[in-house]
């Protein structure tokens, strides 16, 4: 899938399906598996899924393969079990981060279980492929990684805690990243996600990264966006605000933002005129201008319709009536 040579093929894969719809159950597993099969290679075997699962398999998933190490996003609208399989080739340690519902898995030759909640992660061995469960409206972020760069972290045989730290922002805004961009690097390309992306695995494991490292300031600028994203109409979001939650230096960041182009300060108002751009014309009866102005954090009306000129070449109200105009009759 978007594998342009032979030799590139080898080193990634990438996938993205959704059978939530209704009447996709059945042949959203049988493409499920097509796609892991295909994409992930039997390097990174796909566990039995019960009867039930498949049965009822309502889930929204992508995967990607970054040479020896793989990363497979579920969400499932079905609960989902699998019993795992009864002998593991795989060289691999595995992390799990639980974003929504609950994760319950365990050997499958073993009665002991660990249970993850929504927000926490665990990184541990599993000496075979895991059985794991997974409530209904479970979110799980699946990784496959090379046992010999971070079993001399896991001194304890695990290692858990909550999946909301700086370090953490970082690995899944590069994971995200990695799910969108893979299929079009180059093997150098590919090379360097994938170490980044044990790095930042590293960095999780240790709760501290290098924030000198070029190589991880593009996942930076994403976790910082991501971030602002989610805190648009806070009064006090800011770079430094940024900074803070993520751990670096606001020079740090000023450097990660620096080599987009687009200073944090810029993004975030940039984002900020978006948004309300969108509530201009997502109703009949848009909101009034000082109600935007207020709610995305703007001095008053007459700053917003500044700025928003400045961006789009027109104040509000006429960007609201070329808009309306150009609507089919």
């Amino acid at each position: 899938m978007n594998n342009s040579t032979a030799d590139v093929g080898r080193a990634f894969g990438t996938f993205s399906l959704d059978s939530r719809l209704p009447g996709a159950t059945q042949r959203g597993f049988a493409a499920f598996r097509r796609e892991w099969e295909a994409q992930l290679g039997d390097r990174f075997r796909m566990p039995a899924f019960s009867p039930a699962s498949t049965g009822d398999f309502r889930v929204k998933s992508r995967g990607a393969k970054a040479r020896d190490v793989a990363v497979i996003n579920v969400h499932g609208v079905s609960a989902v079990h699998a019993a795992g399989y009864s002998h593991c080739v795989e060289d691999l340690v595995r992390m799990h981060v639980v974003r929504q519902g609950t994760l319950t898995l365990g050997e499958i030759r073993d009665r002991d279980e660990d249970t993850v909640p929504a927000g926490q992660f665990l990184l541990r061995p599993f000496k075979l492929a895991p059985r794991y469960d997974t409530a209904r409206h479970t979110t799980v972020d699946f990784f496959f990684l090379p046992s010999a760069t971070l079993m001399p972290l896991l001194k304890k045989g695990f290692i858990n805690g909550p999946a909301d730290t700086a370090e953490m922002r970082l690995l899944l805004a590069h994971t995200d990243m990695l799910h969108t961009t893979v299929a079009d690097l180059g093997p150098a390309g590919v090379h360097a996600a994938r170490n980044v992306l044990v790095e930042l695995v590293k960095a999780v494991a240790l709760r501290q990264f290098d924030d000198t490292e070029p190589l991880l300031m593009p996942a930076l600028t994403q976790a910082a966006r991501d971030l602002a994203d989610s805190r648009l109409t806070d009064a006090d979001l800011s770079g430094a605000v940024l900074a803070r939650e993520l751990n670096v230096s606001v020079r740090t960041l000023q450097r990660a933002f620096a080599a987009t182009g687009e200073p944090a300060a810029a993004y975030i108002r940039r984002r900020r005129l978006e948004e309300a751009c969108l509530a201009l014309t997502a109703s009949s009866r848009p909101p009034a201008l000082s109600e935007l102005a207020a709610h995305w954090q703007f001095a008053d009306s007459s700053h917003f319709i500044r700025a928003f000129k400045k961006h789009y070449g027109q104040t509000p109200t006429d960007y609201t009536r070329s808009i309306r105009e150009a609507e089919p009759a």
